[in-house]
């Protein structure tokens, strides 16, 4: 799991250079290279982080609208470029990533960590906010997956239970 969070981190690292230049799409695959080479050279597969870079620039303009949506008193071009992209990159991930691989809160948690990593100090704050906005506003995909521990808890207690009943009733049948 070491190597997906190092590779969000290049992955962000480029697009926040990508961002700084002035979004000149021709630039990426260079950035990106010469990233990978600088901070993700323990990394044996690199392919994760082309698929963050290639899903958040299939998304761009969507991503730039939910974000302006869910911070509406922060418009595009004045939230910090940290900030933004590492809100492009968990919304994606969030919205167009595989769930199953990258279940919604474990998405979240990532840009928060990489908020607080790479941005100022009210970045994680900031980036849970409208992460956490937009995932209650499409409905809190993945939320009924699991039961809630006290629904495990009960259940488990139930079962003991029904276990010492049968015991009980073997016992005093003898």
């Amino acid at each position: 799991m070491a190597s997906r969070h190092l590779s969000r981190s290049v992955a962000m690292q480029s697009l926040y250079e990508w961002d700084f230049r002035g979004r000149k799409k021709d630039d990426l695959p260079e950035i990106v290279k010469r990233n990978i080479g600088e901070f993700g050279s323990g990394l044996d597969d690199t392919s994760f982080i082309q698929q963050l870079i290639d899903g958040v620039m299939g998304h761009l303009d969507q991503l730039d609208k939910i974000i302006e949506k869910a911070a509406p008193q922060w418009p595009l071009n004045q939230i910090a470029i940290v900030d933004r992209n590492v809100l492009r990159l968990g919304l994606y991930e969030l919205l167009f990533g595989n769930r199953e691989e990258v279940p919604p809160k474990v998405a979240i948690n990532e840009a928060i960590e990489l908020a607080k990593s790479f941005g100022g100090d009210a970045s994680g704050k900031f980036v849970n906010g409208v992460l956490g906005t937009v995932y209650r506003e499409i409905g809190e995909p993945g939320k009924d997956d699991a039961p809630p521990a006290k629904e495990k808890r009960e259940k488990a207690e139930a079962e003991a239970n029904e276990t010492k009943t049968e015991e009980n009733k073997e016992v005093s049948s003898e």
